[in-house]
């Protein structure tokens, strides 16, 4: 499983990215997330690919593109733009897509529109990765992230799944037993967030939340059951077949090793 371990980069220029860039490769890391957020968006974004694209091949990339960030003047030409996106990566083999409506989906502008139009593209050979977020039913009242998942999934374009991060394993298990159900012969891989605990990182999380995360109030007040959660997740992501990704930084020796040994201790 650790061999199989996704890391994000966050930074906020190509220069950050390419010392991220060169500490992954120094430390044999070749799975990759690049994700479209603030500040990496637009033109930074559309720059990432290409430094990328030029100057390391040797990674497995997984570009996030976010229909919100990338949005354009209109929905025309916003759609038109990712259609060009998708075209540059069926001939550039070294990255993959993750397809996200945004934070604030645009009005008949988010993923499953998109998907929609995708399908009726003609010679248009894709597969996509989709976000799912167990939590929201539980912990955010909204009902529709099934009815979502099964009209992306009716696209016949999706091939992976990727989970948002939450600390209430019962609730991410119902989950994946349903999106297998429904999935039913469709080979999809699974993708799950693994945020890595520490005192700084619980500190910056309650000062400023991340928007869809659930965190329980037991792991924000005590670092040591925050561990224990992980050490059960990255448990829990073994069994059923879901590889993690990274969303915490890792780019020192010692954060890399913090990260490491919740797997070189698996049960």
């Amino acid at each position: 499983m650790i061999n199989n371990i996704r890391f994000e980069l966050s930074f906020k220029n190509i220069s950050q990215l390419e010392n991220k860039l060169n500490f992954c490769k120094y430390n044999n890391i070749r799975n990759i997330n690049i994700p479209c957020k603030d500040p990496v968006k637009k033109e930074l974004f559309n720059s990432t690919i290409k430094y990328i694209s030029k100057n390391f091949k040797e990674f497995n990339v997984t570009y996030h593109y976010s229909l919100y960030h990338q949005y354009s003047k209109n929905k025309e030409k916003s759609y038109q733009d990712f259609l060009d996106f998708l075209k540059n990566s069926y001939s550039n083999r070294n990255y993959q897509i993750l397809l996200v409506s945004g934070s604030n989906k645009k009005k008949n502008f988010d993923a499953i529109n998109v998907l929609s139009s995708l399908k009726k593209e003609k010679n248009l050979k894709v597969k996509i990765g989709i976000a799912y977020n167990p939590y929201l039913k539980d912990f955010y009242n909204i009902y529709t992230e099934r009815e979502r998942f099964e009209r992306k999934l009716s696209s016949g374009l999706i091939n992976s799944i990727w989970f948002q991060y939450g600390t209430d394993i019962k609730v991410i298990q119902n989950e994946v037993n349903f999106l297998k159900k429904a999935a039913k012969n469709e080979e999809l891989n699974l993708f799950g967030s693994l945020l890595i605990p520490s005192k700084q990182f619980i500190a910056r999380f309650k000062f400023r939340p991340w928007k869809g995360v659930y965190i329980s109030e037991k792991f924000l007040s005590s670092l040591e059951d925050f561990y224990d959660f992980t050490k059960d997740l990255v448990f829990f992501y073994k069994k059923n077949n879901i590889t993690p990704v990274i969303e915490t930084d890792f780019s020192s020796s010692e954060k890399l090793d913090s990260i490491y040994s919740f797997f070189r201790n698996e049960r």
